[in-house]
């Protein structure tokens, strides 16, 4: 198994890179995108990390796992009063990609690919999102594997995911 703290750091650097990815997202959708401090709606309950994510989270915010008080059931636990995220610097992946097009595709049972797209109502203003060229919307699939990478060499190949409500329990 890789030394943990090597994989906490090389998650650091996947996390840089994130942002920086998405940052030009944000830059391109700059008119349509709604979220800024305080939108939480996609901050939900259900929210899962995998373990390496979970770890970082636990290693940065021992204090705060300490004494917080969970937001209430619903939201994220990691809100506070005013819906800003508490552990915005640690955030997980899926928070970094959270409000941008995304784009994924998916094999069908006679070997077509079919892609598909989303984003959040709020940002759904604008040009229609199946209109958008593939660079202009996060790709699900390449981070994602890079993540799980990340994961199995963390966790000997488990590809353990913990709920963010349950992060304070453990």
């Amino acid at each position: 198994m890789d030394d943990r703290d090597t994989i906490l750091a090389e998650l650091d650097a996947f996390h840089v890179e994130v942002d920086q990815e998405a940052g030009k997202l944000e830059t391109i959708h700059a008119e349509r995108l709604e979220c800024k401090a305080g939108c939480a709606d996609c901050c939900v309950d259900d929210l899962s990390v995998f373990d390496v994510e979970a770890e970082l989270i636990r290693r940065r915010h021992k204090v705060l796992l300490t004494v917080m008080t969970p937001h209430a059931a619903g939201a994220c636990a990691f809100l506070d009063d005013d819906r800003h995220c508490l552990i915005y610097e640690n955030r997980p992946y899926v928070c970094r990609t959270q409000g941008l097009p995304l784009s994924w595709t998916e094999t069908r049972d006679d070997g077509s690919v079919r892609e598909f797209r989303d984003i959040c109502p709020l940002n759904d203003e604008g040009e229609p999102i199946e209109n958008l060229s593939r660079e202009s919307c996060w790709t699900i699939g390449t981070y994602e594997g890079k993540l799980a990478e990340l994961q199995r060499r963390w966790g000997s190949g488990d590809m353990k995911r913990v709920k963010l409500r349950n992060l304070p329990l453990l």
